[in-house]
Protein backbone atom coordinates (compact mmCIF):
# COMPACT_ATOMS: atom_id res chain seq x y z
CA UNK A 1 0.00 0.00 0.00
CA UNK A 2 0.90 3.38 -0.70
CA UNK A 3 0.30 6.82 0.54
CA UNK A 4 2.77 7.30 3.84
CA UNK A 5 3.06 10.81 4.96
CA UNK A 6 5.35 12.99 4.23
CA UNK A 7 6.82 13.71 7.49
CA UNK A 8 7.63 9.84 7.60
CA UNK A 9 8.24 8.60 4.36
CA UNK A 10 11.66 9.85 4.66
CA UNK A 11 12.53 7.83 7.34
CA UNK A 12 14.46 4.09 5.95
CA UNK A 13 13.73 1.44 8.35
CA UNK A 14 17.23 1.11 9.32
CA UNK A 15 16.29 4.56 11.58
CA UNK A 16 13.80 2.66 13.42
CA UNK A 17 14.38 1.98 17.25
CA UNK A 18 10.90 1.38 18.82
CA UNK A 19 7.56 0.11 17.94
CA UNK A 20 4.46 1.57 19.54
CA UNK A 21 1.49 -0.62 19.83
CA UNK A 22 -2.19 0.26 20.04
CA UNK A 23 -3.70 -2.71 22.45
CA UNK A 24 -7.41 -3.91 22.21
CA UNK A 25 -7.57 -5.23 18.55
CA UNK A 26 -3.72 -5.49 18.19
CA UNK A 27 -2.13 -7.06 21.00
CA UNK A 28 -4.89 -8.91 22.20
CA UNK A 29 -8.45 -10.19 21.34
CA UNK A 30 -10.74 -7.80 23.86
CA UNK A 31 -13.70 -7.80 21.97
CA UNK A 32 -15.69 -10.09 23.14
CA UNK A 33 -15.09 -9.75 27.11
CA UNK A 34 -15.59 -5.65 25.89
CA UNK A 35 -18.97 -6.78 24.58
CA UNK A 36 -19.80 -8.44 27.71
CA UNK A 37 -19.14 -5.87 29.84
CA UNK A 38 -20.10 -3.23 27.82
CA UNK A 39 -24.05 -4.99 28.35
CA UNK A 40 -23.42 -5.18 31.82
CA UNK A 41 -22.66 -1.40 32.06
CA UNK A 42 -25.72 -0.79 29.82
CA UNK A 43 -28.23 -2.86 31.90
CA UNK A 44 -27.10 -1.36 35.28
CA UNK A 45 -27.01 2.30 33.81
CA UNK A 46 -29.42 2.77 31.02
CA UNK A 47 -31.62 -0.03 31.85
CA UNK A 48 -33.14 -3.30 29.62
CA UNK A 49 -32.67 -3.13 25.85
CA UNK A 50 -29.98 -3.97 23.60
CA UNK A 51 -26.57 -2.32 24.23
CA UNK A 52 -25.77 -0.50 21.10
CA UNK A 53 -21.94 -2.39 21.03
CA UNK A 54 -21.45 -1.85 17.50
CA UNK A 55 -21.63 1.48 17.59
CA UNK A 56 -19.05 2.05 20.25
CA UNK A 57 -17.32 -0.58 18.59
CA UNK A 58 -16.45 2.30 15.43
CA UNK A 59 -15.09 4.49 17.88
CA UNK A 60 -12.19 2.33 19.24
CA UNK A 61 -9.27 3.65 20.02
CA UNK A 62 -10.85 6.41 21.77
CA UNK A 63 -11.42 6.75 25.48
CA UNK A 64 -14.17 5.25 27.39
CA UNK A 65 -15.49 8.73 28.62
CA UNK A 66 -15.09 10.42 25.02
CA UNK A 67 -17.34 7.27 23.68
CA UNK A 68 -20.04 8.06 26.37
CA UNK A 69 -19.59 11.17 25.18
CA UNK A 70 -20.02 11.15 21.52
CA UNK A 71 -22.97 8.22 21.93
CA UNK A 72 -24.98 9.88 24.30
CA UNK A 73 -25.01 7.70 26.91
CA UNK A 74 -24.31 8.35 30.50
CA UNK A 75 -20.91 8.42 31.99
CA UNK A 76 -21.84 6.77 34.99
CA UNK A 77 -21.11 3.42 32.44
CA UNK A 78 -17.51 3.69 32.99
CA UNK A 79 -17.84 2.21 36.64
CA UNK A 80 -19.32 -0.92 36.05
CA UNK A 81 -18.13 -1.37 32.72
CA UNK A 82 -13.99 -0.89 34.47
CA UNK A 83 -15.03 -3.28 37.06
CA UNK A 84 -16.46 -6.27 35.09
CA UNK A 85 -13.45 -5.29 32.30
CA UNK A 86 -11.34 -6.28 35.62
CA UNK A 87 -13.08 -9.49 36.47
CA UNK A 88 -13.05 -11.01 32.85
CA UNK A 89 -9.77 -10.14 31.61
CA UNK A 90 -8.53 -13.64 32.48
CA UNK A 91 -10.46 -14.47 29.63
CA UNK A 92 -8.69 -11.84 26.87
CA UNK A 93 -6.50 -13.91 24.70
CA UNK A 94 -3.62 -12.92 23.48
CA UNK A 95 -2.73 -12.94 19.43
CA UNK A 96 -1.19 -15.91 17.55
CA UNK A 97 2.27 -14.71 16.97
CA UNK A 98 2.61 -11.98 19.36
CA UNK A 99 4.38 -13.18 21.91
CA UNK A 100 7.17 -14.26 19.63
CA UNK A 101 7.09 -11.02 17.58
CA UNK A 102 7.66 -8.84 21.16
CA UNK A 103 10.06 -11.05 22.00
CA UNK A 104 12.20 -11.05 18.56
CA UNK A 105 11.88 -7.17 18.44
CA UNK A 106 13.68 -7.20 22.14
CA UNK A 107 15.90 -9.38 20.55
CA UNK A 108 16.73 -6.84 17.48
CA UNK A 109 17.54 -4.08 20.23
CA UNK A 110 14.12 -2.23 19.85
CA UNK A 111 12.11 -0.21 22.74
CA UNK A 112 8.55 -1.05 23.07
CA UNK A 113 5.21 1.25 24.27
CA UNK A 114 1.65 0.58 24.39
CA UNK A 115 -0.55 3.99 24.05
CA UNK A 116 -4.23 2.62 24.35
CA UNK A 117 -7.75 4.25 24.45
CA UNK A 118 -7.85 2.24 27.85
CA UNK A 119 -6.16 3.73 31.30
CA UNK A 120 -3.20 3.37 32.14
CA UNK A 121 -3.83 1.41 35.31
CA UNK A 122 -6.27 -1.02 33.56
CA UNK A 123 -3.92 -1.57 30.49
CA UNK A 124 -0.81 -2.59 32.88
CA UNK A 125 -3.10 -4.54 35.34
CA UNK A 126 -4.15 -6.47 31.77
CA UNK A 127 -0.62 -7.05 30.50
CA UNK A 128 0.90 -8.18 33.86
CA UNK A 129 -1.57 -10.92 34.17
CA UNK A 130 -1.11 -11.97 30.49
CA UNK A 131 2.69 -12.20 31.31
CA UNK A 132 3.10 -9.23 28.55
CA UNK A 133 3.75 -6.43 30.81
CA UNK A 134 7.90 -7.05 30.98
CA UNK A 135 8.17 -6.45 26.89
CA UNK A 136 7.00 -2.89 27.11
CA UNK A 137 9.69 -0.30 28.45
CA UNK A 138 6.65 2.06 29.12
CA UNK A 139 2.35 1.19 29.08
CA UNK A 140 0.69 4.79 28.55
CA UNK A 141 -3.16 5.04 28.94
CA UNK A 142 -5.67 7.67 27.96
CA UNK A 143 -6.29 8.96 31.33
CA UNK A 144 -2.60 9.78 31.57
CA UNK A 145 -2.49 12.21 28.43
CA UNK A 146 -4.23 15.49 28.23
CA UNK A 147 -5.94 14.85 24.88
CA UNK A 148 -6.53 11.03 24.32
CA UNK A 149 -6.59 9.45 20.52
CA UNK A 150 -7.08 10.69 17.81
CA UNK A 151 -4.66 14.04 19.38
CA UNK A 152 -1.36 13.10 18.90
CA UNK A 153 -0.82 13.36 22.46
CA UNK A 154 -0.57 9.43 23.67
CA UNK A 155 2.17 9.22 21.09
CA UNK A 156 4.27 12.45 21.33
CA UNK A 157 4.37 10.88 25.11
CA UNK A 158 5.75 7.53 24.56
CA UNK A 159 8.61 8.79 22.65
CA UNK A 160 9.50 11.20 25.37
CA UNK A 161 9.34 8.37 27.70
CA UNK A 162 11.19 6.03 25.30
CA UNK A 163 13.42 9.66 24.67
CA UNK A 164 13.36 8.87 21.06
CA UNK A 165 12.72 11.17 18.54
CA UNK A 166 9.36 11.05 16.20
CA UNK A 167 11.15 9.27 12.55
CA UNK A 168 12.80 6.34 14.85
CA UNK A 169 9.35 5.24 15.89
CA UNK A 170 6.19 3.04 14.06
CA UNK A 171 2.74 3.06 15.71
CA UNK A 172 0.88 0.00 14.86
CA UNK A 173 -2.95 0.53 14.98
CA UNK A 174 -6.24 -0.94 14.21
CA UNK A 175 -8.84 1.81 13.79
CA UNK A 176 -8.27 5.26 12.21
CA UNK A 177 -7.77 6.86 15.40
CA UNK A 178 -4.66 5.47 15.98
CA UNK A 179 -3.33 5.96 12.22
CA UNK A 180 -4.62 9.89 12.65
CA UNK A 181 -2.29 9.88 16.65
CA UNK A 182 0.44 8.81 14.67
CA UNK A 183 0.54 11.23 11.86
CA UNK A 184 0.11 14.16 14.57
CA UNK A 185 3.00 12.76 16.06
CA UNK A 186 4.67 12.69 12.69
CA UNK A 187 5.00 8.63 13.35
CA UNK A 188 5.28 6.33 10.57
CA UNK A 189 1.84 3.99 11.34
CA UNK A 190 0.89 0.41 10.05
CA UNK A 191 -2.63 -1.20 9.82
CA UNK A 192 -3.05 -4.20 12.32
CA UNK A 193 -5.92 -6.44 10.08
CA UNK A 194 -5.30 -9.44 12.41
CA UNK A 195 -8.47 -8.86 14.09
CA UNK A 196 -11.70 -8.31 13.15
CA UNK A 197 -11.88 -4.80 11.87
CA UNK A 198 -15.24 -3.26 11.87
CA UNK A 199 -14.29 -0.84 9.10
CA UNK A 200 -11.40 -1.50 6.98
CA UNK A 201 -12.57 0.81 4.28
CA UNK A 202 -12.04 3.81 7.24
CA UNK A 203 -8.90 2.28 8.58
CA UNK A 204 -7.02 2.24 5.21
CA UNK A 205 -8.56 5.74 4.12
CA UNK A 206 -6.94 6.80 7.65
CA UNK A 207 -3.46 6.44 5.18
CA UNK A 208 -1.13 4.16 7.27
CA UNK A 209 2.29 3.39 5.49
CA UNK A 210 1.74 -0.21 6.15
CA UNK A 211 -1.14 -2.88 6.11
CA UNK A 212 -0.22 -5.89 8.37
CA UNK A 213 -2.45 -9.33 7.84
CA UNK A 214 -0.36 -10.79 10.81
CA UNK A 215 1.82 -10.17 13.52
CA UNK A 216 5.07 -11.06 11.96
CA UNK A 217 4.67 -9.29 8.94
CA UNK A 218 5.92 -6.29 11.30
CA UNK A 219 9.72 -8.25 11.30
CA UNK A 220 10.23 -7.00 7.83
CA UNK A 221 9.59 -3.56 8.53
CA UNK A 222 11.70 -3.69 11.73
CA UNK A 223 15.24 -4.61 10.83
CA UNK A 224 17.87 -4.98 13.59
CA UNK A 225 18.87 -1.92 15.54
CA UNK A 226 22.83 -1.29 14.86
CA UNK A 227 24.80 -2.10 17.85
CA UNK A 228 26.33 1.68 18.96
Amino acid sequence: MTGIPATVAEAPRSARRAVIFDLDGVIVDSFAVMEEAFAIAYKEVVGEGRAPFEEYRRHQGRYFPDIMRIMGLPLEMEEPFVRESYRLAHQVPVFEGMAELLLTLRTRGYKLAVATGKSGPRARSLLEQLGLLAFFDHVIGSDEVAHPKPAPDIVLRALELLGLPAETAIMIGDAPTDIVSAHGAGVASAAALWAEVDDEDALLGAQPGAVLHCPAELLALCPSVPRA
